[in-house]
């Protein structure tokens, strides 16, 4: 799983009971979410990012922005060497150092998270289950595990911790099957912020010297 939200990101079955059906309680809280993310035409989220692996001592945190055109495909997910563009048909993954942007066609089927389905991604696939409260950043949060229904996902649970005052998302922590965990905490997010359609696209004469790698 690589660092687009890995969200291939934003993991065995699971033998625990408690996911054998989905939680009343969690239920109605990500409905709430759900809900408040689907009102909004579009949305901008900071975001820091960081891999626990067991095979290596190392620790590295990178931040991130991603913007998301609500109820679509559309996203475009900035790092510092790196940004990832999809128009919901194509995706372009722009390695900056390397001067060259991969084309390639969404794949639908793929294990990975859509990382423009982020803020609502319970809503297939998963079971759910309310484990209690915690703080992220001094922010009181339900935490709620997320499991996926297809056991072949390359991750078996996806920890939510949600803002109990503003009803979202403050951090995400997707656990893999190998051990590894990858950990998203939202750092700033703001709604409705102004957005062309032009960013969900590569623009090549905006980037000049760039070889364009078609995979498609």
């Amino acid at each position: 799983m690589n660092k687009i939200i890995a969200v291939s990101i934003f993991i065995c079955s699971l033998t625990t009971t408690a996911f054998a059906q989905t939680d009343a309680r969690a239920k109605a809280i990500l409905g709430q979410v759900s809900k408040n993310y689907r009102s909004y035409a579009t949305s901008k989220a900071d975001f820091t990012y960081s891999v626990d692996d067991p095979d290596s001592k190392d620790k590295q945190t990178q931040t991130g922005t991603i913007y998301i055109k609500s109820n679509t495909d559309k996203y475009k997910l900035v790092f510092q060497n790196q940004e990832v563009i999809s128009d919901g048909k194509n995706q372009w993954t722009y390695l900056k150092a390397d001067k060259e942007v991969q084309l390639s066609e969404v794949d639908k089927k793929a294990n990975s998270i859509n990382p423009a389905d982020i803020f609502t991604l319970y809503e297939n696939g998963f079971k759910y289950v309310y484990t209690g409260d915690s703080k992220v950043n001094g922010k009181l949060c339900y935490t709620i595990d997320l499991s996926p229904t297809d056991i072949n996902k390359p991750y078996f649970k996806v920890r939510l911790s949600i803002d109990k005052t503003a009803k979202r998302i403050a951090k995400a922590v997707v656990f893999n099957k190998d051990g590894s965990r990858y950990n998203y905490v939202i750092t700033s997010f703001t709604p409705n912020v102004k957005l062309s359609d032009a960013i969900f696209t590569f623009d090549p004469k905006q980037h000049p010297g760039v070889e364009l790698v078609d995979l498609r």
